[in-house]
């Protein structure tokens, strides 16, 4: 078993081979990795560029190398000493003609040996597929369906999709047996024929409105084109797990990355059921965490994912004594002024009965139905019921609970019993005695009762999707007071953290999930670590980002009145965050070919986001007219004509570049050092100023960073400082920290976490900590927050001046591991310790 010290994520396809990957792994083994960490490789839909649409399980993925591909990287990987982990997805599998298994359901329909695979409600008529770009009387009317026989066989096709048809239904529509292109040549003829053939299907096929509110299977969030799988059923898990299982029983897996864990109808009987049959593999799961939320510690796993400390590092670096100027500045400029928790509300409403309402439907139905065989609540109304369940839905301040027939844990009771309360005081439920049936619905234990146990899962599997899309794709793209917050796994109404809080939190982790993962940048990451870790930087100085964002409004209106006054300040204040932020440090205003790339960049993410808001367009009503007038506003400020704008905005980065490095090098230390198990998203050695996917998938230089690699390897610190806006100091200190991770594994393992004392002017701008296990050496971290104030961009050792009276307890001799300098207790000052870096990681051997 090789031991996990820390992983390097590969997205696969989009170029990224079997083959490709294996010619990688010299590289990632030097840098000092111990995993690779890849995303889904099993066979997908045709064209897939991410690998989350499974179509097939039980086959690696042919476009990628297939098996023999596969073998290959693995050899590659255990040549040089590196484990694997896989990321799988056992919610859900590609609505797609391309999965074995949906083919088989379209043509046999309940019949189908699959049919009890995927989460589908078999009381419904037919097998609805919304996947029509008109009703569907218009489509029959304007000729778009034909049969069409190829290899004696036949199939209904609509544009490029072709549906299996069941048996016998072509020769009884047609009246004959026959050859069946004979007889698709009698059917094509008659569109009333064609008709009655699409009505004898398994399926129907609907205009792609009707997925919201008549789809008869559970879908991955609101996407149609996934359907929700029953790992629960043990047949069924045997069936998805085949491989994977197989792959580990033969040494070629080492770990495992569950996808979307809270989709699955019962997490923690999931997790026992994977460790019994893996033989115990290490398991991680996709998990986002509540505010409060900490991972349910009897479920057999690792830890998560990691989505979490990318917030929490995020926090420590917001300045928390400026809320009120930033929120002054937002609300000064844009006008906005909503407040955080009510946004959240709102949004979960619009979701749960807009892009949910089939999901709330059914709900509905199954609460009513329960009603009706209670004395007590027999006479509850749908209406009541609807309007209990979406409050309730909505006050959860989690994803979900994980309720099973035994009944609630004490933690998941009292979070359903506070979000009744809370409930109870919304004027818009009338009747609290559909709250108290609701609660007791899911509070009392199922037992038996399989509608209950039915309406338990799905009222969980809903909440999940809810949460998601009405916070992450929808308030995180309203509430833009600073970005930097708006993180998976982020809480954007709560501005910055206390040290202290900070450090408990991480005592805690080093107590309880020691292994977590730690993730600064994921495939789901809204923006780039670097990017986030410059933009943190405005909460130092909300009133000279405001004076800013005014200034160039106003050069901007005087180059074109017309087409400024017609976007909304809120884009406006979010588009110039997003510029700061994603401007890469290397760019300069001569570079007319990268700054146009940048552009398009930044004119692909604003349509998203506005898309994602809700407010002005969307994915179901797109407004082209606004998003053609957006496009054009961010294309304004890259014309050679408007130099002069652009060199302003320059400026301001160029104010916030050094700080942003500090914090980008804190981040990554942090990473490094907490608690957990850094994961390197591919790439990201060197500063990642990307926007939400797909900006963030995009290809990597890897030639480049082989190169970077031998030339720095043996650089000593202050030289590569000099560099910094090439982002060497970044590449250079993974390079170190990966090092000493191995040289003391047992201590980044296993090690606890203690807090250190730092005295003088500017402590409260520190954190410093020592990881340690009970005999041998320290490791002490000190770093620096919130430092703006003292950048300096013309000098690599700014900080030293101004933490030169501010002292570390060191408790015992110690030298940097970065630089080599030794050190004499009792205690050092960090103007010395940060003169070459503006980082240190202590190696203490004694303790006084």
């Amino acid at each position: 078993m090789i031991a996990l010290r820390a992983t390097y994520r590969l997205q696969f396809r989009n170029g990224m081979t079997f083959e490709r990957a294996a010619g990688l792994v010299p590289y990632l083994a030097d840098l000092g990795v111990s995993h690779l960490y890849a995303s889904p490789i099993f066979r997908a839909t045709p064209g897939s560029t991410h690998g989350y649409d499974v179509a097939d399980h039980q086959e690696l993925e042919p476009e990628l190398g297939g098996a023999a591909g596969f073998s290959q990287l693995v050899a590659a990987l255990r040549q040089h000493g590196l484990g694997l982990m896989l990321d799988i997805v056992p919610n859900h599998m590609a609505v797609s003609t391309a999965n074995p298994w949906w083919r088989d359901v379209l043509t046999y329909g309940r019949s189908s040996r699959y049919a009890e695979h995927f989460d589908i409600d078999w009381q419904a008529p037919r097998l609805l597929l919304p996947i029509l770009s008109e009703p569907y009387g218009e489509a029959l009317e304007q000729g778009k369906f034909e049969i069409v026989a190829e290899k004696g066989e036949a199939s209904f096709r609509y544009q490029a999709l072709s549906l299996p048809l069941a048996p016998g239904t072509l020769e009884a529509v047609a009246g004959e047996e026959g050859d069946p292109e004979r007889l698709a040549e009698t059917i094509n003829a008659d569109r009333q024929r064609l008709h009655h053939l699409h009505e004898r299907q398994v399926w129907q096929l609907a205009y792609w409105r009707l997925a919201r509110e008549a789809l008869p299977y559970r879908r991955f969030f609101e996407i149609a084109d996934l359907i929700g799988v029953r790992v629960e059923n043990p047949a069924v898990f045997a069936e998805v797990h085949a491989l994977p299982l197989q792959l580990l029983r033969e040494g070629k897996l080492d770990l495992l990355r569950i996808d979307h864990i809270d989709g699955l109808a019962d997490p923690k009987g999931y997790l026992d059921r994977l460790k019994l049959e893996s033989g115990g593999a290490g398991v991680f799961v996709e998990k986002i965490l509540g505010a409060e939320e900490e991972l349910r510690p009897d479920w057999a796993c690792l830890g998560t994912t990691g989505y979490e400390i990318a917030h929490l590092i995020t926090s420590l670096q917001v300045d928390r004594q400026k809320e009120g100027e930033m929120s002054m500045a937002w609300h000064s400029f844009s006008g906005a002024a909503e407040d955080y928790d009510e946004l959240v509300k709102t949004s979960k409403r619009r979701i749960l009965t807009r892009n949910l309402a089939g999901e709330l439907a059914a709900l509905v139905r199954m609460a009513r139905d329960l009603a009706t065989g209670s004395l007590e609540y027999r006479d509850l109304g749908p209406d009541s019921l609807r309007l209990a369940l979406i409050e309730l839905a909505c006050a959860l301040p989690v994803y979900r609970t994980y309720i099973d027939r035994a009944g609630p844990s004490a933690e998941d009771a009292a979070l359903l019993e506070a979000a009744g309360e809370a409930v109870r005081l919304e004027p818009g439920v009338e009747d609290n005695a559909a709250v108290d049936f609701l609660l007791q619905l899911l509070l009392e234990p199922a037992a038996d009762d399989e509608d209950r146990v039915t309406f338990i899962r799905r009222f969980q599997q809903t909440t999940g999707p809810l949460t998601a899309k009405a916070v992450e794709d929808t308030a995180f793209y309203r509430y833009n007071r600073l970005i930097a917050l708006n993180e998976v796994g982020g809480e954007p109404g709560s501005f910055g953290l206390p040290v202290a809080d900070f450090n408990r939190g991480m005592t805690r982790r080093a107590q309880r999930w020691p292994s977590n993962l730690s993730a600064t940048a994921t495939h789901d990451t809204k923006r780039g670590e670097d990017a986030r870790a410059r933009l943190a930087l405005l909460s130092e100085m909300p009133r000279d980002w405001l004076t800013a964002v005014e200034s160039w409004n106003r050069q901007l209106l005087e180059i074109d009145g017309k087409l400024v006054r017609g976007i909304h300040k809120e884009d406006a204040w979010l588009f110039y965050q997003a510029l700061v932020g994603a401007w890469p440090g290397d760019i300069t205003l001569e570079q007319e070919e990268e700054l146009q790339d940048l552009a398009g960049r930044l004119s692909a993410f604003m349509t998203k986001a506005l898309r994602e808001a809700k407010q002005r367009s969307s994915w179901t009503d797109p407004d082209g007219l606004y998003e053609e007038h957006i496009e054009r506003f961010v294309q304004c400020h890259f014309e050679r004509r408007n130099r002069a704008l652009l060199r302003d905005v320059r400026a301001m980065i160029t104010r916030l570049e050094p700080a942003g490095m500090v914090n980008s090098l804190v981040q990554l230390t942090l990473k490094m050092t907490l608690p957990g198990v850094p994961d390197v998203y591919q790439g990201t050695e060197l500063p990642d100023y990307s926007l939400v996917d797909p900006d963030n998938r995009r290809p990597v230089d890897f030639e480049k960073r082989r190169r970077l690699l031998a030339e720095l390897r043996d650089r000593p610190a202050r030289q590569t400082m000099k560099n910094w806006r090439s982002g060497w100091p970044k590449f250079w200190l993974t390079m170190r920290l990966l090092a000493l991770r191995q040289d003391y594994p047992d201590i980044f393992a296993q090690g606890g976490y203690e807090a250190l004392t730092v005295e003088g002017e500017e402590a409260s701008h520190v954190l410093a900590f020592s990881r340690a296990l009970e005999r041998g050496p320290r490791i002490i971290v000190a770093l620096p927050l919130r430092i703006l104030k003292h950048a300096d961009p013309w000098s690599v050792s700014w900080l030293g001046a101004a933490f030169s009276h501010t002292h570390l307890r060191l408790q015992g001799d110690a030298y940097n591991s970065l630089d080599g300098k030794r050190f004499e207790g009792p205690d050092v000052s960090l103007g010395t310790l940060w003169q070459s870096l503006p980082v240190a990681v202590l190696v203490s051997s004694s303790v006084t």
